[in-house]
């Protein structure tokens, strides 16, 4: 390529030449651009930038998990041409790239961060890889079928014994190279492994022989299991514990366990439990909720300076809430991340005579919010939290307190005006049915498309959940979830194919709300569930005209169930969503057709699509033409009312249009209902299935910074 020499580009005309800038300056606009751009293509556009784009502070850390572009002939060339200057490599997600493109990361001898997760790697080459780096200290690998670890050299072994941090994925019962690592400080485990093969074998959680070596965990400060439905799933993480059970790490300072469905306490565990009672400190906690429910754990253990509680699915009222976490109100400063998900009294003194649906202790919310005033993610979804008529204290109003939220996770109906709801009473004109039929028919009254020039605009903006709105204006994820919504497509929790109707106080919250949360100026990820009072969907435009920073978009059945009532709004808010990489809908009789693809056609960034819809309808032809005009798009799930033969035609047609230009491609096009769906669905990439295709709330799902 021709090269620009620095004062002699047209561009001074226009008195701006990007050369002239300071190297520092370059340099950070340079860290935005993948490192396969900047050393394959940017660098040799002239001398400043070949020497800028090999600059340590470029190369030192190299991220390909996302760069859906890459393949493995620019991976070979990138580690040839800068290999020995990279010290942290994420390859995470990378499911395309064949296994033969992990042979070229020996070339990166310095390294000592490495992520592999979602990338093939054999027992082989995972050996011959490990013993060129020996420097590596962090390691994140997947456990797949056929996993062999006798099959790992010395060398590599010696590498193992050296890593301080690994997270391992386990598709198969396995120990992985966990007994290989005697220094580990922090252990990550997630455990995918189902509970019957593909044949439908059922699968035992026992070991298999030769891999009862006894894992090390003397050193280990961190440990984290997060487990997949299945009770194969179970036996094995028992197995991981009950060395932890013989002997408590004395360092430890962070036990985490994430499991859905029961996971009851054994023997060992309680044994488990009672040995960090006595002898470790805690900054980070999340148990199974049998652990928790009915004992008195909590008022025994220790905690330093804690920084991540979760209570998810917990019976854990209100009252012991405060008393033997918070200590009646204690400083807890530190204190980061609160996950309460599912926790259906945690806001009320006690839960032995309450109902779920009885209206919260402001005072204990109060009490939370001035003991963990820095909170920066909360999640307080799937209960009903509904506040009382006492002035002042609305739920809203006393979250309006933590000024340092960056994600909230909610209910719908505790963002609901107390009197405002009374005035509402439900009739004819506002409430809106649940049902799937076709033919029923309400009045919908009219609902101006721009709420500025609505009469009772001042008595919208005067709602509590418009000034929470409004105080938490650097908040980047929010999620207004249905306390009794449940995806038709769930995974963590046991299949519920028919929509339990929305609680009564949530009947009346609908666009004003959703039009609310445009003030959010630098929101980044929004998921909207339940909302039955949707009549148009015009809030939606204000948040794609406002929230200019939205990437992640989800949307699950909003307003009457039997008919998309905010289709017209939707496709007008795409318009302005330049930013939007991954969109996920859910909605019963979504009709995906020529209009509502080239509204969509407008998001240029978009990468992810997934549309759930029971008798949902396609067209194939405006799909073929989106994902023609659309060249960033890599996944395209789509679980339709369409029969097998229409969904598998239009999924070759894609795979045969588009994978050779786009390496990462990865459609699945399915009839909802089939009851083949749970054989199509394991062989979806983690990546998008965790991330998008299945519904779940992300909000301080796992601590912050968990792994790099």
């Amino acid at each position: 390529p021709q090269e620009i020499v620095s004062g002699e580009s047209e561009e001074e005309s226009n008195g701006v030449n990007l050369m002239e800038f300071s190297d520092e300056i370059l340099l950070h606009i340079l860290s935005y651009v993948p490192c396969t751009d900047l050393v394959l293509n940017v660098r040799r556009t002239c001398r400043k930038l070949a020497t800028l784009c090999l600059d340590k502070s470029l190369t030192h850390t190299v991220l390909l998990q996302k760069d859906y572009k890459v393949n493995k002939d620019k991976v070979k060339q990138l580690m040839r041409d800068i290999g020995k200057e990279i010290y942290q490599l994420n390859m995470a997600g990378c499911y395309w790239l064949p296994s033969s493109t992990i042979d070229h990361v020996t070339r990166c001898k310095n390294l000592v961060k490495l992520n592999l997760s979602g990338c093939h790697v054999t027992s082989l080459r995972l050996s011959k890889m490990l013993s060129t780096l020996q420097h590596l200290r962090s390691l994140a690998i997947d456990v797949n079928p056929g996993f062999d670890a006798s099959q790992l050299s010395s060398e590599c072994k010696a590498t193992l014994s050296r890593v301080l941090e690994l997270k391992q994925t386990l598709y198969t019962p396995s120990y992985g190279v966990v007994p290989c690592c005697t220094s580990l400080e922090k252990l990550l485990l997630y455990f995918e492994i189902l509970d019957r093969s593909r044949e439908g074998f059922l699968l035992s959680g026992q070991l298999m022989v030769g891999e009862s070596n006894v894992p090390h965990y003397q050193n280990l400060r961190v440990f984290y299991a997060r487990l997949a439905p299945g009770y194969v799933n179970q036996e094995v993480v028992r197995l991981y514990l009950a060395v932890l059970s013989d002997r408590t790490p004395e360092n430890l300072h962070a036990f985490l366990i994430s499991a859905p469905g029961s996971f009851a306490e054994t023997g060992a565990t309680k044994n488990l439990l009672d040995s960090m009672a006595r002898n470790v400190r805690l900054d980070a906690l999340q148990l199974p909720k049998a652990w928790i429910n009915g004992s008195g754990l909590l008022q025994h253990l220790k905690f330093n300076n804690p920084f991540y509680f979760s209570f998810s699915r917990c019976t854990l009222s209100g009252g012991h809430l405060i008393q033997r976490v918070i200590n009646g109100g204690k400083d807890l400063k530190s204190l980061t991340s609160l996950n309460l998900s599912g926790c259906v009294h945690c806001l009320a003194p006690e839960s032995l005579f309450r109902k779920a649906e009885d209206d919260i202790d402001s005072s204990i919310l109060e009490s939370l919010v001035m003991s963990c005033c820095n909170l920066r993610h909360l999640n307080l979804s799937a209960a009903h939290h509904h506040s009382s008529e006492s002035i002042g204290n609305h739920l809203c109003q006393l979250l309006s307190r933590l000024k340092h939220l960056l994600s909230l996770a909610l209910p719908v109906c505790s963002i609901t005006d107390v009197a405002a709801n009374v005035e509402k009473t439900p009739t004819a004109s506002n409430l809106v049915p649940q049902t799937f039929g076709r033919k029923v028919r309400i009045g919908v009254q009219t609902y101006p498309r721009n709420l500025a020039d609505q009469a009772n605009q001042k008595m919208i903006e005067s709602s509590v959940f418009w000034a929470l709105m409004g105080s938490l204006r650097f908040l980047e994820t929010l999620e207004i979830i249905g306390s009794s919504f449940s995806s038709a497509m769930p995974r963590n929790e046991p299949a519920i194919r028919n929509s339990l109707p929305p609680c009564v106080r949530a009947q009346s919250v609908g666009d004003s709300e959703v039009a609310a949360i445009s003030q959010l100026t630098y929101l980044q990820s929004l998921t909207l569930a339940q909302l039955p009072n949707i009549l148009t969907g015009s809030g939606l435009v204000n948040i794609g005209l406002q929230c200019q920073h939205l990437r992640t978009l989800s949307l699950a059945n909003l307003g009457m169930m039997g008919k998309v009532v905010y289709m017209s709004a939707l496709m007008d808010m795409l318009k302005h969503c330049k930013c939007l990489r991954d969109l996920r809908l859910e909605q019963p009789y979504f009709c995906a057709g020529a209009q509502f693809f080239q509204a969509l056609s407008n998001c240029s960034s978009l990468q992810r699509l997934c549309i759930v819809s029971r008798s949902g309808t396609l067209q194939s032809d405006a799909v073929m033409s989106f994902m023609a005009n659309c060249l960033e798009v890599i996944m395209c799930h789509m679980f339709m009312g369409e029969s097998l033969t229409v969904c598998k035609n239009l999924q070759q047609s894609i795979v045969r249009s588009f994978q050779a230009d786009r390496p990462a491609l990865n459609v699945v096009i399915f009839p909802l209902l089939h009851e083949d769906l749970t054989e199509v669905i394991r062989d979806v990439p983690m990546r998008h299935l965790d991330e998008i295709t299945l519904f779940k709330s992300r909000v301080a799902e796992e601590p912050p910074n968990l792994w790099w």
